[in-house]
């Protein structure tokens, strides 16, 4: 009898003390809970806007934070807008040698697509007939490639030194080639800038740091829009 008792007593000591062990869990485990750090948000994928350009874009004379691509990147961070910029320019760059290059660029998955090219077609002289077919022929690789992919073309115009019919029929490419492909257009990716010696380097073409400050204003009034 003694030990029925015995036994009985155990259990009971046993069943209370899994009871409250119980109690206990379930106490530690809402605490636990309540202090579960919340759920990271997942990171905004960010898209890429190429800048495919001359020395202009590539920021001849300048240091890289100052070339204007750095510049939107810049303006793109303060506004936390999910876009990195791609600068892929190349000093000196003719349209010729921008549409020998592209394809490889296109490698490079993109959403926003700058095209500033033919400042250097012009300076040489070079027949605008393929200058503009060169342009074309950018755009439709980058059409084809990503067909979502939202074009910006950069106007450009020439000193008068080069004569009237000359220049005048340059600068009509650009407004043309944005109409006929139903792209966006920088009316003159220099204004104000362009023949103004406080804001370009000793050679009269390359903007300084100041000029690049408001090539990236030019830039982006027509950028912020496809960007938001």
């Amino acid at each position: 009898m003694k030990k029925i008792l015995f036994y009985i007593q155990l259990f009971l000591i046993v069943w209370v003390a899994a009871c409250n062990q119980n109690k206990t869990g379930n106490k530690q485990q809402q605490k636990d809970t309540l202090n579960k750090p919340a759920p990271i948000p997942t990171t905004v994928k960010q898209k890429i806007i190429v800048f495919f350009g001359n020395s202009l874009t590539a920021g001849y004379g300048l240091d890289p934070s100052q070339a204007f691509p750095a510049l939107i990147q810049q303006k793109i961070d303060a506004l936390h807008l999910p876009y990195q910029v791609v600068n892929a320019g190349v000093s000196g760059e003719t349209t010729a040698g921008g549409l020998s290059r592209i394809d490889w660029i296109l490698r490079q998955p993109m959403d926003v697509f700058v095209l500033e090219l033919g400042g250097n077609d012009g300076l040489r002289g070079i027949p605008l007939t393929a200058t503009e077919k060169n342009l074309q022929d950018i755009i439709d690789r980058v059409k084809e490639k990503y067909p979502s992919a939202a074009i910006v073309l950069a106007g450009m115009q020439l000193p008068p030194n080069l004569g009237q019919t000359y220049t005048h029929t340059f600068e009509a490419i650009y407004p043309k080639l944005a109409a006929k492909n139903h792209i966006a257009l920088i009316p003159f990716l220099l204004e104000g800038v362009g023949g103004n010696p406080a804001l370009n380097q000793n050679d009269g073409i390359h903007p300084n740091a100041a000029g690049a400050m408001v090539v990236a204003a030019n830039v982006w009034k027509v950028l912020k829009d496809i960007c938001k």
